[in-house]
């Protein structure tokens, strides 16, 4: 079954990459003289409602980054589609009770249109995984990974499959005195202001099967169900707040865990070059984690701080980067993830990737509950490879593998069965090729 659900995927993916080959085609490798000026004209004679900073939700990436999708029009609409997927087979080497091994397919869509209205820009904006029907169980292997609730339990050293309706939103945005504009965006589900860009939307990450294991310090709210934020902008700054719903999506995948705007945070963006985004934010999540047994739900208070720099040289070459730290506080016990990872991307074929990780993780996460509220340091050190074999309507097919190491105090080894425990991954991944701005 989850295999025909990742075929399923591949071939909407493959349509509309037919669909939108008439407006524009990219390859893996350079394009020709003739295709880069037509390129150029289309662009000079319709400029795009889009800007190279988006990333998820409202949280903004460089603005030299490429954006990875398929582009095109409908009436007065421009469209733009985004994707990513894989179909992987992951091995975590532990002891029996922590280690595992899963094939399945990880994998998320999305589509956007953006119209202009007199001076203003509406948006629209949905995005779907059908991962709770290619991941099996209650996550996909990810030694030392914790979040969220399966069969009534914690989920640990597994990352949750993500919910099937990840997105369902609108933005609206106008001037408001020179060149500074003001934005809502909103919707069912969708994006706080608070963290960086969400892991599946950064070019540092998109190589990566793997979630990070500090996902739930830093970006864990990129699902949201109900979401409102406004802010203020100019192209070198962002200013924003947001009201949500901050409990965690339950572990019924396919529907609406919709709940009162009992939530808050607020994020401030700098970017001081093209090159370079940093963001400080904070948040009240608001019965966020449930509690263990029959204690009640627990609010957290999450502080984070990143710095995203990419920086291209030559054609088809980049090099992305993101360094994160994040804390969250909860029931008086305060715990802290920190992330540096990188990725280079060499003629858009070749892409190496690797990410490091540590912090600190209440010992009720990872399901050690004679310690309790002990905070356990661990950390993740992983890398890995994919190499782009093919490109047609857009989109690029690629293989690839990657290698990593979880690492636990002595204090739980009996648990893990050793200090340091390996992992291992072998996938076949198709996404849009870049379509830069």
């Amino acid at each position: 079954m989850r295999f025909w659900f990742s075929f399923l995927l591949g071939s909407v993916l493959l349509l509309s990459g037919n669909a939108f080959a008439q407006d524009h085609q990219h390859g893996a490798g350079p394009q020709p003289p003739a295709a880069e000026q037509h390129q150029h004209e289309h662009t000079a004679a319709a400029p795009s409602l889009f800007t190279a900073n988006e990333g998820s939700g409202t949280a903004w990436l460089p603005a030299t980054t490429d954006m990875y999708a398929l582009h095109g029009r409908a009436g007065s609409w421009e469209l733009m589609w985004h994707g990513n997927a894989f179909l992987q087979y992951l091995h975590e080497d532990a002891n029996e009770h922590r280690g595992s091994s899963q094939t399945g397919s990880i994998n998320w869509l999305m589509v956007m249109g953006r119209r202009e209205v007199g001076q203003a820009r509406v948006g629209l904006r949905a995005m779907i995984s059908l991962e709770p029907a290619t991941i099996g169980g209650c996550g996909y292997p990810d030694l030392l990974a914790t979040g969220e609730l399966c069969d009534g339990d914690s989920i640990h050293d597994r990352q949750h499959p993500h919910d099937f309706l990840m997105e369902l939103a609108g933005d609206y945005e106008r001037p408001l005195r020179g060149h500074m504009r003001w934005q809502l965006y909103g919707g069912l589900a969708g994006e706080p202001a608070l963290g960086p860009v969400a892991f599946p939307h950064r070019p540092s990450a998109m190589p990566n099967p793997l979630a990070p294991i500090g996902h739930h310090w830093l970006d864990a709210t990129h699902i949201a169900f109900g979401v409102v934020t406004a802010g203020v902008f100019t192209s070198r700054w962002k200013a924003e707040g947001s009201v949500f719903n901050g409990r965690e999506p339950d572990e019924d995948r396919w529907d609406l865990d919709l709940a009162a705007l009992n939530s808050f945070s607020g994020r401030f963006s700098f970017a001081p070059t093209p090159d370079f985004v940093l963001q400080v934010s904070a948040g009240h999540l608001t019965d966020a984690e449930p509690g263990e047994g029959t204690l009640p739900r627990k609010d957290v208070d999450r502080v984070t701080a990143s710095v995203i720099y990419q920086r291209r040289f030559g054609t088809g070459n980049m090099w992305a980067n993101t360094i994160a730290w994040g804390r969250n506080e909860e029931v008086g016990i305060a715990s802290h993830a920190f992330l540096a990872e990188t990725s280079v991307t060499l003629a858009e074929r070749d892409v190496w990737f690797g990410r490091f990780e540590i912090g600190g993780k209440p010992a009720h996460d990872l399901h050690i509950h004679e310690l309790f509220n002990d905070v356990l340091t661990v950390g993740k050190l992983q890398g890995g490879y994919t190499r782009y074999l093919a490109s047609a309507y857009g989109l690029l097919l690629g293989v690839g593998g990657e290698l990593s190491a979880g690492f636990v105090p002595k204090t739980i080894e009996p648990q893990y069965g050793s200090r340091a425990n390996l992992g291992v991954g072998f996938f076949v991944t198709v996404r849009p090729g870049p379509h830069r701005m």
